[in-house]
């Protein structure tokens, strides 16, 4: 699972509003490092999704990077996604891996909650996601977590754990530093002017919160 190091882009309908710039923003983050991209698109159209899924996957792997599709295990299996990304309401981690096989990588969003966790990982997730930690244009509703939770989890668990919610490059050394492997991030990375500059400096930031804590 070494992949699972570092930035985790999660696309944006707003920020990408069609193909081009989807594909056009999208390849400036790989080309900044950027592991893994997560395509997260809730229109109905679903025409639209498969096409640009498709695209991205033929994207991610020409840079070695992991494509995840959110909320939706029949897409990922059109369009052949490295895995899928799961809700706290999205269908059960079971069906998705009994749909998508073995090797497919699941995650789930665990908000604040190390029990939701501890059933994800029983059930085989292949990442847990906590969040948010900072207010959030993406999802303001959603539940805040608190950094500790963090450093718990890794007691815990032994996967890899991601950080989602309002992570910025001024507060993402935080996150790191409290135990997350990866930091989601929507409108810090495809919002910024120079896209490839923001990946590259968050990426950046791992190798330095861990010779820090070498």
């Amino acid at each position: 699972m070494h992949r699972f190091h570092g930035l985790y882009g999660i696309t944006d309908s707003q920020l990408q509003p069609d193909d081009r710039i989807l594909i056009e923003t999208v390849e400036q983050a790989l080309t900044g490092g950027m592991k893994v991209l997560q395509y997260r698109d809730k229109s109905l159209d679903s025409g639209k999704r498969l096409r640009q899924a498709g695209a991205l996957k033929v994207l991610c792997h020409q840079y070695q990077a992991l494509l995840i599709i959110n909320d939706d295990i029949e897409l990922a299996l059109d369009v052949e996604a490295d895995g899928v990304h799961l809700g706290q309401q999205d269908q059960s981690l079971a069906h998705a891996r009994e749909r998508l096989g073995d090797y497919a990588i699941i995650g789930t969003s665990c908000e604040n909650s190390l029990e939701k966790a501890r059933v994800a990982v029983e059930q085989g997730a292949d990442y847990i996601a906590f969040g948010k930690f900072f207010p959030s244009r993406t999802k303001p509703d959603a539940k805040n977590a608190e950094l500790p939770i963090l450093a718990e989890a890794r007691e815990l668990f032994d996967l890899p754990i991601v950080a989602i919610g309002g992570i910025t490059m001024d507060n993402a050394s935080e996150v790191i530093s409290a135990g997350a492997d990866m930091v989601a991030v929507v409108n810090n990375l495809f919002a910024a002017q120079n896209i490839r500059e923001r990946s590259q400096n968050f990426m950046a930031l791992f190798n330095d919160t861990q010779r820090k804590a070498v």
